[in-house]
């Protein structure tokens, strides 16, 4: 390549993109990652796992904490493109991000995500209690130091993604005043970080040998650290799932099976089957390999009947 055409590329690079149609509102809606909203589904698995989940009240206090949660997922984002919009300019893929863009000003970015930040957790004072709260208010602080900079820090940076999708997990649980089993926190704790790990060391695989990191503390890990972290996190999450599914005892009374007992072969097939994707460095985005991978879904229908089954004590 000559130089003229490497320096028409870098330009080409380093330009921002043009605004994509669709006006300010759905730019903001880009922005708040519509995608990523799957991952708020976590509000429901503490009542679901301790079997109260299907009344009228459960079902519409869950709807009310997942639109909450996931408002403050979305000021998070906000505030995190805004704050980085020159340097997503100067990246290939994330230049074509709204806010990067010029499709949403970062003013406005910032306003909608702070106006979002605030009613949030006021909105769940008032309908929720203050233990919801709070937990909203302690993930908003918590995100937000991770975009300002906690996420360049090694280790802290994992520790802060886990401990968002514990605090989905717990959120449901604290909304019905259902109390939280320990292994059932170390389950949900250690199996986020198994995701979010894998999730690195596949970013970490993929990047090998090329120039520029989406993630510029990707740099400071090795493969082979990464790698450690997924697999430790993975062996945590068995064990504690294991312990909560024995928590209560042997076969049940009245249960033709021990369906809580049996619905561990379908969790450790599950991780076994995620494990495979992360080995191979293509769990780079967990919410595809979740939704796309047949197997992987199957064994997940598997486990829901037979928790289901442990609830129902058929």
């Amino acid at each position: 390549m000559t130089e003229t055409a490497v320096l028409r590329q870098r330009t080409h690079q380093e330009r921002p993109a043009p605004p994509r149609k669709g006006g300010l509102l759905a730019g903001l809606l880009r922005t708040a990652r519509p995608k990523q909203w799957v991952k708020n589904v976590l509000v429901v698995a503490a009542p679901a796992a301790a079997g109260e989940l299907f009344s009228r009240h459960a079902l519409s206090r869950l709807a009310l904490v997942f639109v909450l949660f996931t408002a403050c997922a979305a000021a998070v984002y906000l505030v995190n493109d805004a704050r980085d919009a020159d340097a997503d300019r100067a990246h290939p893929v994330k230049r074509h991000r709204p806010v990067a863009a010029g499709q949403v000003p970062v003013p406005v970015a910032y306003a909608v995500g702070g106006c979002l930040g605030i009613l949030a957790p006021v909105a769940a004072a008032w309908l929720c209690g203050p233990a919801v709260a709070a937990l909203l208010t302690a993930y908003l602080a918590v995100q937000l130091a991770y975009c300002i900079s906690l996420k360049h820090v090694l280790v802290v940076d994992l520790a802060v993604v886990t401990t968002g999708f514990l605090m989905r997990a717990m959120i449901g649980g604290l909304a019905l005043g259902i109390p939280l089993s320990r292994w059932f926190l170390i389950t949900t704790g250690f199996g986020a970080l198994f995701m979010v790990s894998a999730k690195r060391y596949s970013e970490a695989v993929q990047m090998a040998g090329k120039a520029g990191a989406t993630r510029a503390l990707l740099t400071e890990y090795t493969t082979g650290y990464l790698r450690f972290v997924w697999q430790l996190a993975a062996g945590v999450a068995v064990l504690g799932y294991c312990l909560w599914a024995m928590e209560e005892g042997g076969v049940p009374h009245t249960s033709v099976l021990p369906w809580r007992q049996l619905s561990m072969v379908a969790f450790i097939l599950a991780i076994l089957r995620y494990a495979v994707f992360a080995d191979r460095g293509t769990a780079g985005e967990p919410e595809d390999v979740i939704l796309r991978d047949r197997a992987l879904a199957l064994i997940g229908v598997a486990w829901v009947a037979m928790y289901g089954l442990a609830v129902a004590n058929w």
